[in-house]
């Protein structure tokens, strides 16, 4: 048979031509899925979009493709890039809805059911991710989970999880959907998040969106961009031993932990057995740009009013990865705040609870307190809202509160309280130690009884830096110190364990008195040598 009945028989042939049918339709796919306009994964149904400010909208389609964003008596037009990307603006909006956004190109999608009204990005490790429901985490639950779950029919609070992804490079998208409150839906709810947008939809009468963005153990460093890294002496070398980890797991495909570079180990871990396989490690949330690249890269920059953050049990390199902890931390906020492109918004932390661990050490809260040197900065104080043998405290009620509270006060304006007495000075009258505090909220409190949790130290050969159990009354706004066996104090502590049992300091707005210490000598060094981390 010639070359010309050769290709006739073919393409005569049912079968072959189904074949070729197949086969264009592989190739052409691709294409056409090019050409299709899409959002981004936080543009879906059930959104809350931020109010009173400009709002990004963004995703993909061909490139040189016309995209046009409707919404809410707003059009906006704008081009696709080379890449595919694009990116629009809206002008500010009004709290309200439920509205519906039209994204049109080539194709159009319609999303439904969206409000306007306030967004928190809800960031950390696995006290942020901890959910509503135990039936959600093996590790979660809250006190009293089924009267939150059942009372929790609140359809103007929506929240955005973001699946867990680590990755070497930065992600263009995450996975995800939003979920409109509800008892059926609430108990996959970040805990803390649900409880501080439920506060603020009681408040401010607007909706109100949470996007949560975190993961167990991961570093402070794990959620910085490479770019903030590499610019920064202090934490460049942290980036440098988890490049060469990285470059050594590449060409090494069956080696031993043992055999490989030192990775990261949190405070309180213990070493993986030498004979252990290497992982990748891009998958360990202890190394620094991994959670940045899989989870945050891809939501940067979906407009938000601030952002709440729950970290800290998880810091790796031992006694100098403590001391380093408040630098990780001003970069993060200052890399964050520059990446969004908003001024410097609200950033509430929460300090880390009781627990009789040394990952809860007195030095890592002092540590977590120098974060508010940086403007339009709070944090929770939550020493009474801990489990002395739970690293997942399920009283998670007052945390929420609590960081509600700094946000209905300083980001919104109410004249409420929104701390615990703080430390202010101290003044040395004989033989007793007077303290001052300022957010006393109309008094001081000893709650459930006498007042405890402070100790004392001595001048010089006396006692020296050895602090014992001290005597402390409330005197007004200030408390009175002092001990038996300490006739010429010179510095006082409060709170200053890992579990400070017992420490009852309140004010009359119920909130807690902050852990401090009125010495300036070298806590950490006292300690350093529990650290198990390298």
């Amino acid at each position: 048979m010639g070359d010309t009945q050769t290709l006739r028989a073919r393409a005569e042939n049912p079968m072959l031509k189904s074949l070729a049918l197949l086969l264009a339709c592989c190739f052409f796919l691709p294409a056409l899925a090019s050409a299709q306009v899409k959002p981004a994964a936080l543009f879906s149904d059930h959104m809350v979009l931020e109010r009173n400010m400009p709002v990004p909208v963004w995703g993909t389609a061909s490139p040189g493709e016309t995209v046009t964003v409707t919404f809410n008596g707003q059009t906006r037009s704008t081009t696709a890039a080379p890449d595919g990307r694009w990116m629009v603006r809206l002008d500010k909006l009004t709290a309200g809805g439920p509205y519906e956004m039209q994204i049109a190109g080539k194709n159009t999608v319609v999303l439904h059911d969206i409000l306007v009204g306030e967004v928190w990005l809800a960031a950390g490790q696995s006290n942020m991710a901890f959910t509503v429901s135990s039936k959600a985490q093996f590790f979660a639950g809250m006190l009293d989970e089924d009267k939150v779950i059942t009372a929790a029919n609140h359809p103007n609070i929506r929240m955005f999880t973001v699946a867990t992804v680590k990755s070497l490079a930065p992600q263009e998208t995450v996975s995800g959907s939003w979920a409109v409150c509800s008892p059926q839906s609430v108990g996959a709810f970040s805990a803390i998040g649900y409880i501080f947008a439920r506060e603020l939809e009681e408040r401010l009468h607007v909706p109100v969106g949470i996007v949560t963005v975190a993961f167990g153990s991961s570093t402070a460093e794990s959620w910085l961009p490479r770019e903030a890294l590499l610019a920064d002496p202090a934490l460049k070398p942290m980036l440098d031993r988890f490049d060469a980890l990285e470059a050594f797991s590449k060409t090494h495909s069956h080696a031993t932990v043992g055999e490989a570079p030192p990775a990261p180990e949190p405070l309180n871990g213990q070493p993986m057995p030498p004979s252990t396989i290497l992982r990748d490690p891009a998958e360990d949330q202890h190394e620094p740009t991994v959670m940045f690249n899989g989870m945050l890269h891809p939501v940067i920059p979906y407009a938000l009013r601030g952002v709440l953050w729950y970290q800290g049990e998880s810091i790796v390199g031992g006694a100098a990865g403590v001391e380093l902890y408040p630098h990780a931390m001003e970069t993060l906020v200052k890399t964050w705040r520059g990446l969004w492109g908003e001024g410097d918004f609200p950033f509430y932390a929460v300090q880390l609870a009781a627990l009789e661990n040394i990952s809860n050490n007195p030095v890592v809260r002092e540590q977590q307190t120098k974060i508010l040197a940086l403007p339009n900065t709070g944090l929770a104080i939550t020493i009474d809202a801990g489990d002395p043998a739970n690293v997942h405290p399920k009283n998670k009620e007052p945390v929420g509160h609590r960081l509600a509270l700094l946000a209905l006060a300083k980001t919104y304006g109410f004249r409420i309280e929104d701390s615990g007495p703080v430390y202010a000075s101290m003044k040395i009258e004989g033989p007793f130690i007077r303290i001052r505090f300022t957010h006393t909220a109309g008094g001081l409190v000893a709650k459930g009884g006498s007042l405890t949790g402070f100790t004392i130290a001595g001048a010089g050969s006396e006692i020296g830096q050895h602090f014992v159990d001290a005597r402390a009354t409330i005197d007004g706004d200030t408390v009175v110190v002092s001990g038996p066996q300490v006739p010429h104090p010179v510095a006082v502590r409060y709170a200053w364990a890992n579990d400070p049992a017992g420490a009852n300091l309140y004010n009359a707005a119920g909130l807690p008195a902050a852990p401090f210490r009125t010495d300036p000598w070298d806590a950490l060094a006292a300690i350093a040598s529990q650290f198990t981390g390298r």
